[in-house]
């Protein structure tokens, strides 16, 4: 039997199944919607909403897409690079001039509207330096927007020439039309640097280098030209030179391919990088030293036979012969100086038979006042420091001990010492003014700084007069000019696995009886017996000043312009 379970009906009436009463509807508040039946939606009207709504959504979706997936990339760089663009105002790189306003460095402009750096001077290449310069990836689009110094002073004092960019920001809209032009940064131009150095007196300076270093078959040379009252660099040149327009520009590369492969190392500015072995030019300084220390006075006479000769302790019977270039007989100290006596700064320096000498400890101690090993000072990159050579530097270095000999070749400014041209400019400043070290500038302007030599003015008038000796009657009469009066000392460096090359040295000052500059020339690795020949550059440079009238031997002219 099925049971069937009946639903049991609620006697209540339900509201909604009320009949409207027609008597009634005047009662209703028809803006409550009272005597209105609720009709539900018909399906063909869910049916039409939900067609329309998937059909938006799928636009959507496809939009969506295409912008996000198939070209967002793409329009994403458009609207970052056509939105909102950046134009850089490129800041004028600033003058660099010689101490009379010559231009040494400018800007040119091209046919394009950019600009180009220009070096009137390429005998100054070391020296100043070049640029390189903004640079552009292949759509023409700046990655780098700087201006910047390499070498020497323009990138020394890179960050007061470069100045500082400006920049204009552009709105455009999607079609690349610009919209507002605003946010204007102005460029700030770079700065002028004014330098001491005398433009014409370079390149006389360059040219007379330049002449005989050619001429006698030199590698390479560097000379300084320094005022002794302040350290102010008039004159300084690395031979050979690179041309700083060739380098800013890149080329011809030709031009390059030879700089690279020159044995002379264009891109080494000799003057200030070079190192070399100074020969007998140090004698000056080990003379002021000895007389100091009482060593010897002004009077003291020493035998020059022309060599030394000292039994070798280790070998009964034999000797060691130290030889001089030459026998010169009884020397003092003036003499020794202007004839560049070998066997009397041996004894001064290390000694022999009963004349006491400085010792290496004390050479390195007066070395070391003159400014010789370590770096001038001067306001230019990546100098060398030079060496003096010390019984702790060769145990060092070469696991020996220290000989008398060494000793006596460190005298004499062979064996291992290592000097720079500006290092020997600087020290026969000092010598010239009295004991003011100065620390070289090659700024116009700067505030002098020194420090003393402990010598006495009257200790250094000894030396000075030696040297003037040297002018007069000895090994650099090829400057004893009517013109202007000059005192030197010349030296002659070997150098080769076998000796077989010579570098020549100058160093001095003028005028004599009133110093104002200081000088020191190197030739280097010229053929043997060519030591001498650093001399000639001083005296075409000296006959070439007095042809042009020059203040600086004596003239009365006052040009100061550049030559064409």
């Amino acid at each position: 039997m099925k049971w069937r379970r009946t639903r049991r009906r609620d006697p209540e009436i339900a509201p909604d199944e009320i009949f409207l009463d027609a008597s009634n509807a005047p009662d209703f508040d028809r803006a409550r919607f009272e005597g209105r039946l609720e009709k539900p939606l018909s399906r063909g009207t869910f049916l039409t909403l939900s067609l329309t709504l998937a059909f938006l959504l799928g636009i959507l979706i496809i939009r969506s897409w295409n912008l996000e997936i198939t070209n967002g990339a793409a329009f994403a760089a458009e609207s970052a690079h056509n939105s909102l663009e950046v134009t850089t105002l490129f800041a004028s790189r600033g003058v660099i001039t010689d101490r009379y306003g010559n231009i040494l460095a400018n800007n040119v402009a091209k046919a394009d509207g950019s600009t180009i750096r220009n070096y009137p001077v390429p005998s100054l290449g070391q020296i100043i330096g070049y640029v390189s310069y903004p640079k552009k990836d292949s759509h023409g689009v700046y990655y780098d927007t700087r201006e910047t110094g390499i070498a020497g002073l323009e990138a020394e004092y890179d960050s007061f020439l470069a100045g500082t960019n400006g920049h204009i920001l552009t709105e455009r809209d999607a079609f690349g039309n610009i919209r507002s032009e605003g946010g204007i940064i102005p460029a700030k131009d770079g700065g002028t640097l004014k330098l001491s150095i005398d433009a014409p007196l370079e390149q006389l300076f360059a040219r007379a280098i330049t002449d005989v270093a050619r001429k006698q078959h030199f590698m390479a040379g560097a000379g300084v030209i320094m005022d002794v009252h302040s350290g102010a660099i008039r004159a300084i040149f690395s031979y050979p030179s690179y041309d700083p327009n060739v380098m800013a520009n890149g080329g011809p590369a030709a031009t390059i391919n030879a700089y690279n492969t020159d044995q002379g190392y264009p891109f080494l500015d000799h003057a200030v990088q070079g190192v070399y072995a100074p020969g007998s030019i140090v004698k000056p300084f080990i003379a002021s030293g000895a007389l100091t220390d009482g060593i010897i006075t002004p009077s003291t006479t020493i035998d020059d036979p022309g060599f030394l000769s000292l039994p070798d302790p280790y070998h009964p019977g034999k000797t060691f012969i130290y030889k001089g270039w030459k026998a010169l007989g009884i020397v003092d100290v003036r003499k020794a100086i202007a004839w560049s006596s070998d066997v009397f700064f041996y004894t001064v320096g290390g000694g022999f038979g009963k004349q006491k000498g400085l010792g290496i400890d004390r050479l390195d101690y007066w070395y070391r006042q003159f400014g010789f090993g370590r770096p001038t000072g001067i306001d230019l990159p990546e100098e060398a420091s030079g060496l003096v050579p010390s019984p702790a530097w060769k145990e060092k270095t070469l696991g020996e001990p220290w000989y008398l000999g060494d000793t006596y070749f460190t005298a004499i400014g062979q064996y291992s010492m290592q000097v720079t041209p500006l290092q020997i400019a600087r020290a026969t400043a000092a010598i010239a003014n009295d004991g003011k070290l100065y620390t070289p500038t090659l700024l116009a302007g700067q505030t002098p700084s020194y420090v003393t030599v402990p010598v006495a003015t009257s200790t250094f008038a000894v030396v000075r007069e030696g040297m003037r000796e040297g002018v007069t009657g000895a090994l650099a009469q090829a400057i004893n000019l009517p013109y202007v009066s000059v005192a030197a000392k010349t030296g002659t460096a070997q150098t080769g696995v076998h000796n077989q090359y010579d570098n020549a040295w100058v160093e001095g000052f003028f005028p004599y009886h009133n110093p104002q500059y200081a000088f020191s020339v190197v030739l280097e690795r010229g053929p043997n017996g060519a030591g001498e020949q650093a001399v000639n550059v001083m005296r075409e440079l000296f006959d070439s000043l007095h042809a042009a009238n020059s203040p600086y031997v004596g003239g009365t002219a006052t040009t100061t312009a550049l030559a064409p």
